[in-house]
């Protein structure tokens, strides 16, 4: 598997080894929350209690500078520090300092310094090699696919595609596409995604997001998009999916002026809390336990439910909510493909994240989906985040300041209501709702 290192070289912790195989995220400062946590003493007085975060997808491990004081340095450069060839205007528009680290890299807080390590697992054959950076924008995804579904007549490893006939294109992003397909036999409707990897492939990243493909499908609930088949060739991947013909909560939203009243509003959350209550209590197949072994398991954590991962499914004029992102993105992400980071690109995730999330990414519980609802909730009722950010690193914002009480943004919310969301929505110093089917009673009783 691939393997990230981080040890202390230099400093009072000086031997100390920090190591990461899985994907997650790590604040390092003086605060007791922090880890790597440094010496709060006056030796170590120029590091801020929340100096800065490591982004780590095996391989792959990016700094993000906090807007400290004094700075995050690696190999003695100052990072964000402005290059030669950068105009005052390009420089300014770096908020919030980021430096993808290398095989070798010394990152340094004040006197303690740290020395990066990289292992990459042996990459797996395949036939076709494009480096994604280089090549994404270039790839044809519908000639690619087109010879998926000739080859899938015949060859035994695509036999899932050989019922599928394509009708459109229906969405894309920088390394995928979705098309719109009908099943011959069934004439059901689907969505096909094909993803390109960021990264090269290799046999740990691709045996882990099957799992979690799989683990995808054991979910069967009304309320949760159904995975139906995946498949990997050639350096891609692909998935049929239930479609959903209705768009986001994110796009209904901007229909609706970018809110919604109380009645529509809850009539979607309370079928994603549906959701989370099934999926929170679920035998699962394949879960990987703290030593590294599958076995099976009872429960799955979304841990990136927000409007856009709302599907809506419409029916005889009512709407039909589809939690989406269980098994696609986030498998893929958490496997180390998509050579993604939640930071950089993937900044908006955060804004539906709470405190814990961002601690202690690799062992949240099913906690945090609850707050990330209440956070949807509060969003779709109001328009607005429940944090203030003020041209604040959202992150830092996370570890620092409260939510907003909903009532500041939206005095039309009746009180109990309110209340309700508003202690939902506390993360410091540890959630306040624990299962989905508590908070789901508490809106019911307050409504």
């Amino acid at each position: 598997m691939n393997k990230v290192k981080s040890t202390i070289i230099e400093g009072k912790l000086k031997g100390k080894t920090f190591e990461f195989t899985d994907r997650t995220t790590c604040i390092i400062g003086r605060h007791l929350d922090c880890y790597p946590k440094l010496p709060d003493d006056a030796d170590h007085n120029t590091i801020s209690r929340y100096h800065c975060l490591l982004d780590i997808n095996p391989p792959d491990i990016r700094v993000r500078d906090f807007g400290s004081k004094n700075g995050t340095y690696v190999n003695n450069k100052k990072i964000g520090q402005r290059e030669a060839n950068q105009t005052p205007e390009e420089a300014a528009k770096i908020k919030f300092p980021e430096y993808d680290l290398k095989r070798g890299d010394e990152l340094k807080l004040s006197k303690t310094i740290f020395q990066v390590s990289i292992e990459i697992e042996k990459k797996i054959a395949t036939t076709w090699k494009p480096d994604p950076i280089e090549n994404s924008n270039k790839f044809n995804f519908f000639n690619f696919l087109q010879n998926l579904l000739k080859r899938a007549q015949t060859e035994e490893n695509l036999s899932n595609l050989k019922e599928y006939e394509i009708i459109e294109k229906i969405g894309e992003g920088g390394f995928s596409e979705v098309f719109l397909a009908r099943n011959k036999q069934t004439g059901e409707k689907v969505a096909l995604k094909m993803l390109l990897p960021q990264v090269a492939a290799n046999d740990y990243a691709v045996q882990s997001f099957l799992r979690e493909a799989e683990n995808t499908k054991a979910l069967n609930h009304p309320n949760i998009v159904q995975l139906r088949d995946t498949g990997y060739d050639q350096g891609t991947f692909f998935f049929t999916l239930e479609y959903c013909n209705g768009g986001t909560v994110e796009d209904l939203m901007q229909q609706r002026g970018g809110k919604l009243n109380i009645e529509e509003a809850f009539n979607i959350i309370y079928q994603v809390l549906d959701a989370l209550i099934y999926a929170h209590h679920a035998d699962i197949p394949n879960i990987k336990q703290a030593d590294g072994s599958i076995k099976q398991g009872q429960g799955l954590v979304h841990r990136d439910i927000k409007p856009a991962n709302i599907f809506l499914v419409k029916s005889q004029g009512k709407n039909i909510v589809k939690l989406a992102d269980y098994g696609l993105s986030k498998a893929f992400d958490l496997a180390g493909l998509s050579g993604q980071t939640m930071t950089g690109n993937k900044a908006g995730t955060p804004l539906f994240m709470c405190r814990q999330q961002v601690l202690n990414f690799k062992y949240v519980q099913p906690e945090v989906d609850i707050w990330a609802t209440a956070a949807t909730l509060y969003y779709m009722l109001t328009g607005y985040f429940p944090r203030d950010l003020n041209n604040k690193d959202p992150f830092l914002a996370i570890l620092q300041d409260s939510p907003v009480s909903i009532r500041q943004r939206n005095v039309n919310i009746p009180d109990g209501l309110a209340n309700i969301i508003d202690l939902a929505l506390q993360d410091n110093p540890e959630l306040h709702f624990k299962e989905a089917e508590t908070f789901k009673q508490a809106l019911i009783n307050n409504l």
